[in-house]
């Protein structure tokens, strides 16, 4: 629509509105930040376009608090924006250091560019009220333990349950950014190489503790200034992320032309460090012809090739009856392990998606079991740190599945027991929450 493009040069109230314009579907529970148009602004506003709406989704629950003492009364369903744009409001004011006059008078006046004049008059009055309040009306709504530690309710509780001596670390480390990690393809070089050309290009990092391929950038950075990045030498991966490949590597190390599968595949970071690292015949599957696109294109600049299946896991229809060597099941789940990195998980998250999306899990192992030959190897991960999803998931699977041998690794320095599995918990500056756990097919 053209009354979302950036008026000519751009300015203050063009990102502020465009802001609101994003987070309504996020609030509305209609879409998530994946559909972000950085280029609904000019190219200068586009890094602050990103932290208003990355931001405001990872302090939301706190936002929302003050917004409800801020307002004399909720806005109707069809002002969303307006909502959207006082969030936004609130947390330049308290989380950014931008000049409070910037930050109340470009988004007040923002409301224009929405077609809603009146609220320009009630955004200006609740954000100077704030100005003169910050502290007493923080205050207030810190009371609320889920508030003060920004997380939705439900959530916070089932931390609470599931890790008690680990959940406020869990939770503090949810609400700040994710550090920016690589992994060095050392198809063209070695990660120390690698380290040097980015200190020669004036940019620091620092090698990963347990990923072999990893180095964290200090600052993050476009990707464009990354040497060798346009020519596969390196790409983003958190760093448990990439501990998948270490753990296939017993199964794949020894059969060359191995055969492959990468289930749920999808944006393809794990399937390409699987065919830098190993001699395999992969099988990338993902259900979302769209991602699958990705898997494509993130192949194609690596210079690596796959057989992508756009096919449903949970079923056969797409198998060609050969079994599988090994099987990589990056399963779909909460999400709760990278927050961080996806802060919307908090508005668009519900507690009964958990009991669904365990239930998919469990049809995919199933299924995916019985294509898997005796003696083969099959790695689960998710990127959760509930136990429904991960401990108690594969523990129901161990129980049910005879032929079913478990052999994830216990002397390694990184995670720790979690049933038959290995949990990570997300660290500042380091790796995302991530749980793993391998089977190997018994033999007849």
């Amino acid at each position: 629509m053209s009354q979302q493009r950036p008026a000519k040069g751009g300015s203050g109230i063009d990102v502020r509105a465009a802001a609101a314009r994003s987070l309504v579907p996020v609030l509305t529970d209609k879409g998530s930040l994946a559909g972000l148009d950085e280029h609904s602004v000019v190219a200068r506003d586009r890094s602050l376009l990103k932290e208003l709406c990355y931001g405001t989704c990872r302090r939301l629950p706190r936002l929302q608090a003050l917004a409800n003492q801020l307002l004399k009364q909720p806005f109707k369903k069809r002002d969303a924006d307006v909502h959207a744009l006082l969030l936004v409001g609130i947390y330049q004011l308290l989380y950014m250091r931008i000049p409070a006059h910037a930050a109340v008078g470009e988004t007040a006046g923002a409301a224009r560019l929405l077609g809603k004049e009146w609220a320009t008059r009630v955004l200006n009055g609740c954000l100077r009220r704030l100005q003169r309040e910050a502290e007493a009306l923080q205050a207030v709504v810190d009371r609320d333990e889920s508030v003060a530690l920004e997380h939705p309710p439900w959530l916070l509780d089932a931390l609470r349950a599931a890790w008690p001596e680990q959940w406020r670390a869990i939770a503090q480390a949810n609400n700040e950014p994710g550090p920016m990690t690589l992994r060095v393809n050392q198809r063209h070089n070695d990660r120390e190489a690698y380290l040097q050309q980015l200190t020669e290009q004036g940019l620091e990092g620092h090698l990963c503790l347990h990923a072999p391929d990893g180095i964290t950038l200090a600052t993050p950075c476009d990707v464009a200034v990354l040497p060798g990045f346009e020519q596969g030498h390196v790409s983003v991966q958190d760093e448990a992320a990439q501990l998948s490949a270490a753990l296939l590597g017993p199964a794949l190390a020894p059969r060359p032309g191995a055969h492959v599968l990468d289930a749920c595949c999808a944006p393809g970071g794990k399937t390409a460090h699987l065919l830098e690292q190993f001699d395999i015949a992969l099988t990338a599957l993902d259900s979302d012809n769209l991602r699958l696109a990705r898997v494509d294109d993130t192949l194609n600049r690596l210079g690596l090739s796959a057989e992508l299946k756009h096919a449903d896991a949970t079923t056969h229809d797409w198998w060609g009856g050969t079994p599988f060597d090994a099987i990589l099941l990056d399963a779909p789940c909460s999400g709760t392990g990278v927050i961080r990195r996806h802060p919307d998980i908090k508005a668009l998250r519900r507690k009964e998606d958990i009991r669904q999306l365990a239930k998919l899990q469990r049809q995919l192992l199933d299924n995916l079991w019985t294509l898997l030959r005796p003696g083969g190897t099959l790695l689960y991960a998710t990127c959760s740190v509930l136990p429904e999803e991960n401990a108690a998931q594969i523990d129901a699977f161990v129980a049910r599945t005879p032929d079913a041998l478990v052999t994830t690794p216990h002397d390694v320095a990184w995670g720790e027991p979690s049933g038959h599995g290995r949990q990570l918990f997300p660290a500042q500056s380091s790796h995302d929450g991530f749980f793993y756990a391998r089977l190997e097919k018994r033999t007849a």
